[in-house]
């Protein structure tokens, strides 16, 4: 197991294979936003701590950029003062600086670390052009349990092709809180809690990391939803929520 430490939304630092990791950067206090599709997002919560409390921090795993949910100001603030940015090709010519676009399946070694990019797809089959290009990670290294990040994804068949090539998974931080706009007539943008269950269920995952459930108005399942649909699987004690 790895220490994992939460700061809200998809913000979580974490040290594996003496690298210091950190996903998805978003400090900012509550406000709205408008997204690139036309929807406002709306953040309820302020983090846990900021970006002051992370310490070192080697590489950040960014889903992607285009939602202030993933990367907001401070996030992309905090962006050009880390050495390495593993994130989308696309989302890697935006921003520039330090930031590395993988293809799915393209890996990038980090120190002892051998991070290689794996699909995710937030929303329904066909969502890209309108949610964008969006990755998830497996990191890897030798004689240690694999941990496998999520991102906003939405599809259990690729958690299953995931799980094909690297299971059974050590830790497995998934991206819950069954997000829900008005894009594709609500239909969901990440996993819900059920989803969720089952995700770590294929991956086999010793450890369950849940972030990106809460702090923001358009997750529509929380703490409680995740709790019962865990419990129910047999699974709640290999579970984090904080």
């Amino acid at each position: 197991m790895i220490t994992v430490q939460a700061f809200g939304g998809p913000t979580a630092l974490f040290e594996f294979g003496g690298v210091r990791f950190l996903t998805d950067p978003t400090f900012d206090q509550p406000q709205s936003y408008a997204s690139p599709s036309g929807t406002t997002l709306t953040k309820l919560a302020p983090p846990a701590a900021g970006p002051e409390a992370l310490g070192r921090v080697d590489a950040v795993l960014l889903s992607h950029d285009q939602h202030p949910d993933n990367l907001d100001d401070s996030g992309r603030a905090l962006l050009a003062e880390v050495p390495l940015t593993l994130t989308t090709v696309s989302g890697a010519q935006r921003l520039g600086g330090t930031a590395r676009g993988l293809a799915p399946w393209a890996s990038f070694r980090v120190g002892d670390v051998t991070v290689t990019a794996v699909p995710a797809q937030h929303g329904p089959e066909g969502c890209e052009p309108v949610t964008g290009e969006v990755t998830g990670f497996v990191l890897t290294s030798a004689g240690l349990p694999s941990v496998y990040v999520s991102g906003d994804n939405a599809s259990l068949a690729i958690v299953e092709r995931i799980a094909e090539r690297f299971g059974p998974i050590g830790t497995a931080i998934l991206f819950a809180g069954a997000v829900r706009t008005g894009l594709f007539d609500g239909a969901l943008l990440t996993l819900d809690s059920g989803q969720a269950a089952e995700a770590a269920h294929i991956l086999q995952a010793t450890q369950v990391v849940l972030v990106h459930f809460n702090s923001w108005a358009h997750f529509t399942e929380g703490r409680d939803e995740l709790v019962k649909a865990f419990t129910e699987a047999g699974l709640i004690d290999r579970v984090q929520l904080d």
